[in-house]
Parts: structure tokens; sequence; C-alpha cells
């Protein structure tokens, strides 16, 4: 048994070593050649999720268009013409799928799950935040409509909600 076992052992160790042989003499003869690299084929399309009347309902309040944000920066939202509700957002060479989503405080809320940017439009200005690395990618973000509602609370300042519950004592 140890004999056979021993043959097999010497049968791979000089298989293995023509091997390494012939590899070190056809480097040594022929250049490397590079493989040729096949065409980058984009990702493929998923279908979105058909939205509910709510969602579809929240998306008609979405401010689009080439919005500016803080520190020069601008993000390009737009609607997808191929799927209803649904947004296209890009902010220099980043590009989200963005869908509405219900959210408890009343702010308008966007999300690319897949990728993890969110989109939130409060009454006066957006940001994009990336959920993944849990930072915004951009802040300050107003559309002329959101720019002149933070104008308006300037000279007229929201009440104070303490104040307000107060009064209704």
């Amino acid at each position: 048994m140890a004999i056979h076992r021993n043959l097999m052992l010497a049968r791979l160790v000089a298989a293995a070593g023509a091997s390494l042989v012939l590899l070190g003499a056809q480097a040594s003869t022929e250049p490397v050649r590079k493989a040729k690299s096949a065409p980058v084929q984009p990702a493929p399309v998923v279908a979105p999720l058909p939205l509910g009347d709510e969602e579809l309902l929240l998306s008609t309040r979405v401010s689009i268009g080439n919005i500016p944000c803080e520190l020069g920066q601008s993000v390009n939202l737009r609607a997808d013409a191929d799927a209803p509700g649904y947004f296209h957002l890009q902010i220099k060479d980043q590009r989200f799928h963005l869908r509405p989503v219900m959210s408890a405080t009343g702010a308008l809320r966007l999300e690319d799950q897949t990728r993890g940017a969110v989109w939130i439009q409060l009454a006066n200005k957006s940001m994009l935040m990336d959920q993944k690395q849990g930072r915004r990618l951009a802040d300050e973000c107003m559309s002329p409509l959101q720019a002149a509602y933070a104008e308006h609370l300037k000279h007229n300042p929201a009440p104070n909600l303490l104040d307000v519950a107060q009064k209704s004592r």
C-alpha cells in the first residue's frame, strides 16, 4: 500500500514539475499576451416595483429640475418617463433611481434601496444622504419654490411648537 501511495505521489510530483518546466520555458520564449477584455456590459435593468396610490400621490409633490446645493454642487432630479412615480437623480458622476417612501414626519422621502441613497425634501430645502456610508452627499439644495419659502421663513418664522402647545391649554 505504501509503495502504491509513493508511486502515485512520485507521478504527481513529476507531472507538476513537468508542468512548471513547460510554463517556465513558455514564459521565457514567448511574450506575455494580454487577454482581450470583453466589452463592458451595462448592469441588468431591474423592473421597478409598482407604486401604491399613496406613493403615487407623494411623487406629485416632488420638486424636479436642476437644483443648486451648498458648496457649488447641484442635483439633477427628473421624473422617470418609463416608471410613473419614480425619479432619476444625478449628482456629479453618481446616478440613483428613486422611489417615494411614506414618512412619519411628513417630509418627502425618495429612496434608492439598492444603492442606499435617500433624497429628503422639506418645504425649505432638500438633502441627499448615503445610508450605506452614513454621510450626506449634498445639503441645502433648494428649488426656486423652496428658496422662496426659506426666504419667507426668515421674515416670518414658524411658531415654536412649545409655545403653540402652551397657548392651546
